[in-house]
């Protein structure tokens, strides 16, 4: 999982921008903005700093874009997927969902981690690692998935310790 470790010099330069003391870096003009928490559809600017939304409303900014007519709103969460069972490597994966809208993802690494133990998570969580995709990785939840399961591995309380 990706860390946001922001300093306090960033903060504040969010901050100035978000109240309008400083230009945006970009600013989305008069974005139709898809506000899944009210329900309804915005107009405003979407104001960014470096890779950060800094503020919605009416801002001015290094480049300005006008998106009249054109929505903005954010990228999907796929809430429970074994990325192992797409069949293609993460990066990969990641190559085929971005383009669609979908932006994180929460992995169960159950079938990998069945076959392969310890070294088949350890492999989801090295190769997800560096994307732009935002993955999330579960524990396990049965390794083996039953009693008689002779699929290759135990994956034990002890095992999630590391």
């Amino acid at each position: 999982m990706k860390k946001n470790n922001v300093t306090a010099e960033e903060l504040r330069s969010r901050i100035d921008v978000a109240a309008g003391n400083v230009k945006a870096d970009i600013v989305l003009k008069n974005a139709r903005i898809v506000n899944v928490f009210t329900e309804k559809i915005e107009e405003a600017d979407v104001a960014i700093l470096g890779d950060t939304i800094a503020g919605i409303g009416r801002y001015h900014g290094g480049i300005e874009i006008d998106l009249s007519g054109k929505y903005v709103c954010p990228g999907f969460l796929d809430g429970h997927i074994h990325l192992e069972s797409s069949m293609v490597s993460p990066r990969e994966f990641e190559r085929a969902v971005l383009p669609h809208g979908t932006t994180a993802v929460v992995t169960d690494p159950h079938e990998i981690t069945n076959v392969a133990g310890a070294d088949g998570l350890r492999y989801i969580l090295d190769s997800t690692e560096d994307l732009t995709l935002d993955v999330y990785v579960m524990m396990p939840a049965c390794v083996p998935c039953t009693p008689i399961d002779e699929a290759g591995s135990v994956f034990e309380a002890k095992d999630i310790r590391p």
